[in-house]
């Protein structure tokens, strides 16, 4: 459920983002190959992937980082939309059976003549308590 523009604006510094974890599979996989057409076999052909670095298929980064862009759509609504930023490293690869666990807080609030900036940090580990992406948004809401 988003937040409410009210409960957007009374975020501080320290608070969690809505946490979003998500069940990856081959078949998500897939589909999300053939949306982006990037069939490289090591997301795509398990036997391929078996005997490379990974041992099996993993997801595409940008798969993974979609579930970010969830998080801060859920936090932040349409201003995400319209005023997101996005800094990330993509720090370890996410296989294709992985629970990925998308979990973010507000680092800073600044208010302006314009709206309320919020920086936070973002950060996406698997159910091994690997972290497969960690960064930084800013988003700006304004008042009513």
């Amino acid at each position: 459920m988003t937040l409410s523009k009210p409960e957007i604006l009374k975020l501080r510094p320290g608070d969690a983002l809505p946490k979003v974890v998500r069940q990856l599979t081959q078949d998500k996989v897939n589909r999300y190959a053939e949306a982006v057409g990037d069939f490289n076999p090591i997301h795509v052909d398990e036997t391929f992937a078996a005997h490379a670095a990974f041992g099996g298929t993993v997801a595409h980064g940008m798969l993974i980082l979609a579930y970010v862009s969830e998080m801060m759509t859920l936090a932040f609504g349409e201003s995400w939309f319209s005023t997101g930023k996005l800094s990330v490293r993509f720090k370890a690869a996410a296989r294709s059976t992985d629970t990925i666990a998308v979990n973010g807080k507000v680092n800073s609030v600044e208010t302006g003549s314009d709206g309320v900036k919020f920086t936070c940090q973002v950060e996406c580990c698997s159910q091994r308590q690997e972290t497969v992406i960690m960064g930084k948004t800013e988003v700006k809401v304004t008042p009513e």
